[in-house]
């Protein structure tokens, strides 16, 4: 030891020991202090990562909302507002538009040739009708021609015809008279019925061929329904079942045409056939004046104002 420079303690200074622990209580300090300053200096950064998660959470919720949005755009057929009946058609592919229309041009006609049709029968029958009552009455040919007014009537062609042959056959035999009358009733007989049949094959057809046109349009609109799954990769039946009510309603009015087509072609068929039957009963009657007058012709004698059996009567 050495007054002269100090008190030395093992040939060391007591101040320099001092100075080293004093700087690293300080360093201590400050790396003890570093976390709470810097949360203090920095409160948004620590803020906006905590913010992060949640906001990837409502990311992931909010995706689904924005599907129909993207299933819009890629959907052949976009989804329509309502699915009544008119907003289908309306967001329909053309395709099955066409299909639509065409069947409701379809109905349109069938309901056209009933209306048309049904009044032309009942007007038919009618006459042939009347002409059974005035020949049924009648006591000769010749009569029942005056008694006839409608000239277009079918019996009363009948009677022409018979009345005509038999003043062309004067003096002729009356079996050939007779047959001769007999091939041009019946010649009249299936022009009437061929007049009176004429439009109902419209009815047939649309009968026939209206179900498999509105399965056509659904099949094309499946088909659509399909690809728009196809496209958005999803099977949510909010998003197909638009497309696949639009296909369906094809098929409903492809059955709503051909169902009236094929009871109105049937009815109007037992319609004609009991209206040819008419015609046949006016035929023989005309056949029978006309043998009765030949008759009378061959046979002066014979009184004109003798009992006359109809054909609806039991000759008994």
């Amino acid at each position: 030891m050495t007054d002269g420079e100090g008190t030395r303690i093992g040939g060391r200074r007591p101040y320099g020991f001092a100075r080293t622990i004093l700087a690293a209580l300080t360093l201590g300090a400050i790396v003890c202090a570093a976390p709470v300053l810097a949360q203090t200096a920095s409160p948004a950064q620590d803020a906006a990562p905590a913010a992060g998660p949640a906001a990837r959470v409502e990311a992931t919720i909010a995706e689904p909302k924005s599907l129909p949005r993207m299933t819009d755009v890629l959907l052949p057929s976009a989804l329509p507002r309502d699915l009544s009946p008119w907003g289908m058609f309306l967001s329909a592919v053309p395709i099955v538009k066409i299909v639509m229309v065409g069947l409701a041009f379809a109905s349109l006609a069938t309901w056209t040739v009933w209306l048309a049709k049904t009044i032309e029968l009942w007007n038919a029958r009618r006459a042939a009708r009347r002409g059974l009552e005035v020949l049924a009455r009648a006591k000769s040919l010749r009569a029942a021609e005056k008694e006839l007014a409608q000239p277009r009537s079918p019996v009363t062609r009948f009677v022409a015809a018979a009345a005509g042959e038999a003043d062309r056959s004067d003096g002729l035999a009356p079996e050939g008279v007779k047959d001769r009358a007999a091939i041009l009733l019946s010649r009249i007989e299936a022009q009437a019925g061929r007049a009176i049949a004429r439009g109902i094959g419209v009815l047939a057809t649309i009968g026939a061929t209206a179900p498999f046109v509105g399965l056509f349009g659904t099949v094309w609109g499946i088909m659509d329904s399909f690809i728009g799954i196809s496209k958005t990769n999803t099977t949510n039946l909010a998003v197909v079942a638009p497309g696949i009510a639009e296909a369906l309603l094809a098929t409903a009015m492809g059955l709503f045409a051909a169902i009236p087509a094929v009871v109105m072609y049937n009815a109007f068929a037992r319609g004609i056939t009991g209206y040819r039957a008419q015609l046949g009963d006016a035929a023989a009657e005309v056949l029978r004046h006309l043998s009765r007058d030949l008759d009378r012709d061959a046979c002066p004698r014979q009184k004109e104002d003798a009992p006359i059996v109809s054909l609806r009567r039991s000759a008994e």
